[in-house]
């Protein structure tokens, strides 16, 4: 709140726009407790982590103690405004905010289906191959999260440098899936039902796409 002449009054709609931002972002944070277990993993998994976590908290951080603005070295690395009116990015930055939390349900629905299976990289003591809700339509719905979150991260905080991590994490992805994968086909006990289950849903994260 703002106090002008003994009135009154909200904050600016960017400072609005910012807060909100940084709730949103510090809401959807999550860590896992479990590590990689294999030496690939070890790799992979803090890499494209890394990628995600690095700009979302640098974003909370800097935006919050710069009483949300974002500041000029931040700004500098901002998304071009040519082909939108600043009505029209304030609307796509509250819609991403309001996208996010939509997704938050999404993926606690994937891991309500996944249960006791959900680990970062490597093989579970009692594995099984989780065919249902989200995972009946891609192979690996949590990391269709990741990469939506990071689309919405990216038009949240309007910065080149959520896209650049977006592409590292989503390359990240795509080293990961094919090892997950093929720890799983080295399993004498799921490899035969995920042969079928990989006919049955073909896609890993976008369906008819990837």
């Amino acid at each position: 709140m703002y106090y002008i002449a003994g009135l009154t009054t909200l904050p600016p709609v960017t400072q609005t726009v910012e807060g909100l931002a940084v709730f949103t972002t510090f809401r959807h944070l999550q860590f896992h407790p479990h590590p990689p277990t294999s030496f690939i993993g070890k790799i992979i998994m803090p890499m494209h982590s890394l990628s995600f976590f690095v700009p979302t908290v640098t974003y909370i951080l800097c935006v919050t103690f710069n009483r949300f603005v974002q500041p000029a070295w931040m700004q500098r690395m901002s998304l071009p405004d040519t082909y939108f009116k600043h009505e029209d990015k304030v609307g796509l930055r509250v819609a991403a905010c309001a996208a996010t939390f939509v997704l938050m349900r999404f993926t606690g629905r994937t891991f309500n289906h996944l249960g006791n299976q959900w680990h970062a990289i490597g093989r579970r003591e009692k594995s099984r191959v989780v065919q249902t809700g989200p995972y009946a339509v891609v192979r690996h719905p949590l990391y269709t999260s990741v990469l939506i979150q990071g689309l919405l991260f990216t038009i949240m905080s309007w910065s080149y440098a959520s896209l650049v991590g977006f592409c590292i994490t989503a390359g990240g992805l795509a080293i990961k899936m094919p090892i997950e994968e093929d720890l799983i086909m080295q399993d004498p006990g799921d490899a035969t039902e995920y042969r079928a289950y990989m006919q049955r849903v073909p896609a890993r994260v976008i369906p008819f796409i990837w």
